[in-house]
């Protein structure tokens, strides 16, 4: 090494989680809301695209608009963690309203996922699936026929697997 040079030190390590440790799912509560947001700017910062500063002005106004649609009872949040509290991931549901069209339109609201985010170390453990999963279940047993999202080029093979159908947006009807 050149006289004067550093060794960058590695910054700390996080512990490896055993891929047998049973992770669990949960309602998000209003204490999650800093939970969700730092979430939500981190899948941002994934898809890429956007400036840091793009992502940092949108966090305020997503903290708002998450707030007001919560108290209109039209977004509800989910949570995996293991057993210590140790968050794994999350993702939301938002109810938005749908405008007439031919077709099967049922109701005037329609199930939205977004913001699904899994901690780097826990990928590949099924987190998204889970949470997916589940939010496929609420829809179903609150009378919705279809729920659907916008994927990223991460989330696509994960909502295909889960029978996802890919449109101007991707679907998934029952």
């Amino acid at each position: 090494m050149p006289t004067g040079a550093s060794r960058a030190r590695p910054g700390p390590r996080r512990p490896a989680v055993p891929r047998r440790t049973p992770l669990l799912l949960r309602r998000a509560t209003s204490a999650d809301l800093p939970l969700l947001l730092v979430h939500c700017r981190r899948m941002w910062e994934d898809i890429g695209g956007r400036s840091r500063a793009q992502i940092a002005r949108l966090m305020p106004v997503y903290r708002r608009w998450v707030r007001r649609e919560i108290a209109h009872r039209r977004f509800l949040a989910f949570v995996v963690e293991d057993p210590t509290g140790r968050v794994a991931g999350s993702g939301a549901i938002w109810i938005s309203p749908v405008h007439p069209r031919p077709g099967r339109l049922l109701r005037r609201t329609m199930p939205y996922v977004l913001s699904m985010y899994t901690v780097p170390e826990f990928r590949g453990r099924g987190v998204a699936s889970r949470i997916v999963r589940t939010m496929v279940h609420w829809a179903k047993t609150h009378g919705y026929r279809r729920i659907y999202l916008h994927a990223s080029k991460q989330g696509l093979p994960v909502y295909a697997r889960l029978g996802f159908v890919l449109g101007r947006e991707m679907r998934r009807e029952w």
